[in-house]
């Protein structure tokens, strides 16, 4: 499975962003879709994940701000991030469960103003 992410630049606190990414390879075998995010000096975190069966996951610190959503006809993944804060910046990474753990390359989010 390749994971291709775009999308990602920088926006003042507030702004939106959209994130999209393309999935390529052996789709069938994927169960889950969802994007993580790491930030300067701290760990890799989930931040939203779909799952075939149409469940969602957000981190606690994104919910109500940030959406998911899967189509499986274009076999792509987006995040839609509103009201976005500065402690949202980070490197974001497009992630897919299979028969292997996948990642796509990140792409930068900075909120600032």
């Amino acid at each position: 499975v390749q994971l291709q992410a775009s999308g990602g630049g920088l926006v003042q606190p507030g702004g939106s962003l959209r994130l999209s990414c393309a999935a390529s390879g052996s789709i069938s075998s994927i169960t889950a879709l969802g994007w993580y995010r790491q930030a300067p000096g701290k760990q890799r975190e989930l931040v939203a994940r779909v799952r075939d069966n149409g469940m969602t996951t957000y981190a606690v610190s994104v919910k109500g701000r940030f959406t998911i959503s899967r189509d499986n006809a274009k076999n792509t993944v987006d995040l839609q991030m509103n009201s976005l804060k500065p402690e949202d910046t980070a490197v974001y990474y497009c992630n897919a469960l299979g028969y292997d753990v996948y990642w796509g390359q990140g792409t930068l989010v900075t909120v600032s103003s």
